[in-house]
């Protein structure tokens, strides 16, 4: 329960005093004895003046729940953990603090059922708006929740059902309202538990009570019907009662016959459940008998039906098949006769005292968790602690399939928890699966490296098939190769090796890396050869990579892996450029301009007989572009297209320096090429660079530089190319225009 949020600065004062605390219970009371005294003196300056939001005070509530615990057979340990659990709210540090003090089984139990507590109110009050109060979905995501929590410490399982069931109890007791959803939730959820795992003093009483804030009227005029006669009727039981004990002591069978209690809400259900009137309920007069051995059972049942007129049809032999949660006892309805009538049926169990503990406390009278070793539970014979947690996990998931049942018919819809299934590792944790799963979604559930590893699987102990699908309650153990990677039938969903979706991802995503690590290895033996070739191997790599326009040098090996990148490019980048001349070098006396030896397909300067020359590397031009040039200093010419805006802004300061040139002419063998800067842009998908590189190929232009950069699935790219004829190149971009998922190409 949630704590007052007034509280948290008084619980900040206390925790200053911890260590003072702590030594003193541990002076006053031995570390592994009085674990209820010392829990109780611990948590008592935390809580004392604590109320939950219900109004009851902190400290009483967990004195109740300890009470509760103490009479259904809980330890000592358990009932301490009963105060631990709230003095956890006001520790910064709880584990560590708990375990200093009383051990670390106390801190994992007390922390344990803190955190499931909080997931529980969060259910139930934050998202109060967004669901109904019988939203089963809800319901089941808290049911899975619980379960997994239950899994990790099954004392949790005991403390949460006292305590809610004190919650109630006290609502009951002050007449302070229970909001519906925390009733129903005890009445479908935490009373069927109780069932589930026998504790029929914790169920009965959680029913009624919920069943009391439920449906109020009913209630009542149930409870008026019992009290109507109950004088009369209570008489006649105990000369019934006390007339059998007598006479099955004189047959030489030591036997105890009790009343059985009336519970109001097992009476609603039969009446309704049967379509029967009040009186016509056999179980309003009832009688239980215990005796010494399972032989005295059955004579007992004898001397019965030789005493009584039997209503065959209402036999039930419980110790020859015992319910589902370990439940055994012999059940007969039989008819008094008074002057040759029969009266009315009297509903008659027959149990042995061990039973009966079992019937009344459950899994409480021998806890198989931490508490009770090999005594074993439900009927089952442990041979160990391990043993003992499995058959009461095992009890859990049967819980989980009740709740199952019971929430289809409730939503209309297909059994919503049936999607998933609970199984267990071989140290008896539970581990949450989709229905159908295997073993290898198992083992990648459990750890990504183990499913990757997985070789074999033994369920219950049997070697089976890694496809055979599990069952709710299995225990799994996988056999692991030392290393190794999944099966590529594993992705083959027709096999069925898979089913988890996350676990088909990591498989996946294992064979992508590989192939992936395979790509990068090939194309960096690419780029290592070209760069021992070229005499190159002293240059880092990442740093060629950033000359080249990627990110890193692995990203480079990826695309030269996949032939989505030319070596040729890598080339043209590691040749050493061309020398630079002194300024007073740069004016050249050569032969005229009409001298068949003026530079194949170079740059005349029109009334100077030659001026050394260099393109810009702002607009890059190439023939047959329209140019100009302008002079620089010490630097001879600079050619620029005409329409650049870098040479407009240039001419408009200094127009002195704007000179006429043209292009030389040119012959096709040994012709001159050009850079250019191409830009695309286009949808980003795999293989875009490489298929726009292939245009470029096929048309015999090199592609010397590029540089990418994706933005929201839109990828912009620049390609550096040589060309000979600039003309040429807008036939080849309406190519590159054409190629899948290109938006756009042109020239820069």
């Amino acid at each position: 329960m949630k704590s007052s949020p007034t509280m948290p600065p008084v619980a900040a004062v206390h925790e200053e005093r911890l260590p003072d605390l702590m030594a003193v219970t541990a002076q006053t009371l031995p570390e592994q004895a009085h674990a209820l005294a010392r829990a109780r003196a611990f948590a008592e300056p935390l809580i004392a003046d604590e109320m939950l939001d219900t109004g009851e005070n902190t400290l009483q509530h967990a004195d109740a729940v300890a009470e509760i615990l103490r009479t259904v057979g809980g330890s000592e340990a358990m009932q301490a953990a009963s105060y631990l659990v709230h003095a956890c709210i006001h520790l910064n540090r709880p584990r560590e603090v708990i375990a200093k003090a009383f051990g670390e089984n106390f801190a994992a139990l007390a922390v344990e059922t803190t955190q499931l507590m909080r997931v529980q109110r969060l259910s139930r009050g934050d998202d109060a708006a967004a669901h109904a109060v019988d939203d089963s979905a809800a319901q089941t995501e808290n049911v899975r929740k619980m379960l997994l929590a239950f899994s990790r410490d099954l004392r949790v399982v005991m403390l949460r059902l006292a305590s809610r069931l004190q919650t109630l109890r006290f609502c009951a007791a002050s007449k302070t309202p229970v909001s519906p959803r925390l009733a129903r939730e005890s009445l479908e959820v935490f009373a069927p538990l109780a069932n589930r795992l026998g504790i029929w003093q914790i169920k009965w009483e959680m029913e009624d009570l919920s069943f009391r804030f439920i449906e109020p009227d009913t209630y009542k005029q149930v409870a008026k019907l019992l009290d109507e006669k109950r004088v009369e009727r209570e008489a006649n039981m105990e000369q019934l009662r006390a007339g059998l004990e007598v006479e099955l002591n004189g047959q030489g069978i030591k036997a105890v016959v009790q009343g059985r209690p009336k519970h109001i809400y097992s009476i609603v259900k039969k009446m309704r459940g049967k379509s029967l009137g009040f009186d016509q309920l056999f179980d309003i007069r009832a009688l239980r008998v215990v005796v010494p051995s399972v032989p005295d059972c059955y004579a007992v049942l004898g001397w019965v039906h030789s005493r009584f007129v039997p209503m065959a049809e209402e036999f039930d032999d419980y110790i020859a098949k015992p319910k589902g949660n370990g439940y055994q006892s012999l059940h007969t309805v039989v008819q008094q006769m008074v002057d040759g009538v029969a009266c009315l049926p009297i509903e008659i169990q027959i149990r042995t005292q061990a039973m009966h503990d079992h019937a009344e406390h459950g899994v409480a009278a021998h806890w198989a968790y931490k508490e009770a070793g090999t005594k074993g539970y439900a009927g089952v014979s442990a041979g160990g602690e391990y043993d003992a947690k499995i058959a009461v996990l095992r009890q859990l998931l049967a819980w989980e399939r009740d709740m199952s049942g019971a929430v289809a018919p409730q939503s209309g819809n297909v059994d919503l928890l049936s999607d998933r299934i609970y199984v267990l590792t071989p140290d008896a944790s539970v581990v949450e699966l989709p229905a159908g799963a295997t073993a290898v979604d198992f083992a990648y559930s459990v750890h990504t490296s183990l499913g990757h590893r997985c070789r074999g699987a033994k369920v219950d102990g049997v070697q089976v098939p890694l496809n055979t699908p599990l069952q709710n309650g299995q225990t799994v153990e996988i056999t692991a190769a030392k290393e190794g990677g999944p099966s590529r039938d594993w992705l083959n969903t027709e096999l069925g090796y898979l089913v988890s979706h996350r676990a088909r991802a990591k498989a996946r995503a294992w064979f992508n890396a590989a192939a992936m690590h395979t790509t990068v290895a090939r194309g960096r033996e690419a780029v290592e050869k070209l760069l021992q070739r070229e005499g190159k191997t002293a240059i880092k790599l990442d740093d060629l990579a950033s000359r080249l326009g990627f990110k890193s040098a692995d990203d480079l090996f990826e695309v030269v892996g996949k032939d989505e990148f030319s070596l040729r490019s890598i080339e043209t980048l590691l040749r050493p450029p061309e020398p630079v001349l002194a300024p007073d070098d740069f004016l050249l006396l050569k032969k005229s301009r009409t001298s068949e030896s003026s530079p194949k397909g170079g740059v005349l300067v029109v009334g100077v007989e030659s001026l050394m020359t260099q393109l810009a590397k702002c607009c890059k031009p190439a023939p047959p572009d329209p140019i100009l040039g302008f002079i620089t200093r010490g630097k001879g010419v600079s050619i620029h297209r005409a329409d650049c805006s870098n040479f407009r802004e240039m001419a408009a300061r200094n127009g002195e320096r704007v000179i006429e040139v043209e292009w030389g002419s040119s012959k096709k063998e040994g012709a001159s090429v050009y850079p250019v800067d191409v830009a695309v842009q286009a949808a980003d998908r795999q293989g875009l660079l490489r298929d726009i590189s292939e245009v470029f190929a096929k048309e015999k232009m090199n592609v010397i530089g590029v540089q990418t950069q994706s933005v929201k699935g839109t990828a912009w790219m620049t390609f550096t190319v040589e060309v000979v004829d600039a003309a040429r190149l807008t036939r080849v971009l309406g190519v590159v225009s054409e190629v899948a998922g290109v938006r756009s190409a042109r020239r820069r």
